[in-house]
């Protein structure tokens, strides 16, 4: 049974909270693909994911790279899992795979301040909670953490 993880982004951007998320991801080993919906979003994953901080970068390539495979964090717009990732992030309204249960996790992660995102999170929690997945929903509290709330 896959886990899905619904992340309700309140006061930090994607740009923000994604990052972090993917680390946490490859240091318990496993490889990650982040799904998108439109060129533009991909194309500011890409360019954010080399320079989200001074100190780092996350190594990562997209589904178009000869060497997509090898990749430890692959970047698409397609439901096809080029990396064999362990976990699948989708942003913009990503629709959950057709394959979701070859995923240990996957994260929806919505911008709560969005009345369609969360209408469209809200669908998907159907969705998952419907197909048996094992889902929970976390929320940033006042000091940025993020906080189990179902």
């Amino acid at each position: 049974m896959t886990e899905i993880l619904f992340y309700h982004l309140q006061r930090q951007p994607l740009e923000k909270v994604l990052p972090s998320l993917v680390e946490k991801s490859l240091e318990r080993g496993w490889q990650a693909a982040i799904q998108a919906v439109s060129e533009e979003r991909l194309q500011a994953l890409d360019d954010g994911l080399w320079t989200y901080t001074d100190e780092s970068f996350l190594p990562h390539g997209t589904d178009r790279d000869t060497d997509a495979a090898s990749q430890p964090v692959v970047l698409t717009l397609r439901e096809t899992n080029p990396n064999g990732a362990s976990i699948r992030f989708l942003v913009e309204g990503a629709e959950l795979p057709e394959d979701a249960e070859s995923y240990q996790r996957i994260c929806i992660l919505f911008d709560g301040t969005d009345t369609e995102a969360l209408l469209h999170a809200r669908e998907q929690w159907r969705g998952a909670k419907a197909a048996g997945h094992a889902i929970a929903y976390w929320q940033q509290d006042e000091g940025g953490r993020w906080t189990k709330k179902a």
